[in-house]
């Protein structure tokens, strides 16, 4: 009867550390870039201009709900709008393409490393976290910080932030004089739309 006992105490527990190991989150999540894209919004004071890149990377967790970490890559080729058409749409994309914004040719991609991970509370955005990490852009490498919703379950994890990005702080400093015909406002707005999916 012992035995009996014994061994069916057993198997339920292996029956229980299996469910448990079902249930666990991966620690490495790929960006799904089908379904990922950093979105980006450019203004002067009379007008604006905005579009999106595409995204690679990943996010890791702790094995739970916690992120932990991610590095991701923005292939500057990549970059597209959303408000013109035609001749004046590869205009202005050769342009930003250009010495004068990107540098393409030079620096074909922009870099962020999470460094830490904060617990964050903010009700009108539905933000969570506070991201910080290291962002490379033009070849300059400085820190950024913003807020995010991050939700992680079993099959992906969903990463939403909006926040500005200072262009000047990473030496993208033409049409910065308010004086000249075309000025644009140093702050550019992002909106991140993440999702990753787990790694196999």
């Amino acid at each position: 009867m012992k035995l009996q006992l014994y061994f069916g105490a057993g198997i339920l527990a292996l029956l229980a550390a299996c469910s448990q190991k079902d249930e666990s989150i991966a620690q490495k999540f790929t960006i799904d870039e089908s379904k990922s894209t950093v979105e980006w919004k450019g203004s002067a004071p009379t007008h604006f201009h905005k579009g999106s890149f595409k995204v690679t990377g990943a996010f890791l967790t702790d094995g739970s709900s916690q992120l932990t970490g991610g590095d991701f890559s923005i292939p500057i080729a990549s970059i597209d709008n959303s408000d013109l058409s035609g001749p004046p749409k590869t205009e202005l994309l050769n342009h930003l393409k250009s010495p004068d914004f990107f540098n393409l040719a030079v620096y074909p991609t922009a870099t962020f490393r999470i460094t830490k991970i904060e617990a964050f509370k903010d009700p009108a955005t539905g933000a969570n976290v506070k991201v910080t990490g290291n962002f490379t852009l033009i070849g300059q490498e400085h820190p950024l910080q913003i807020p995010a919703k991050v939700t992680v379950t079993k099959d992906r994890i969903s990463v939403e932030s909006n926040f500005k990005l200072n262009r000047h702080v990473w030496g993208m400093s033409k049409y910065n004089d308010p004086a000249e015909t075309l000025y644009i406002l140093p702050d550019i707005d992002i909106t991140l739309a993440l999702q990753g999916i787990p790694s196999k």
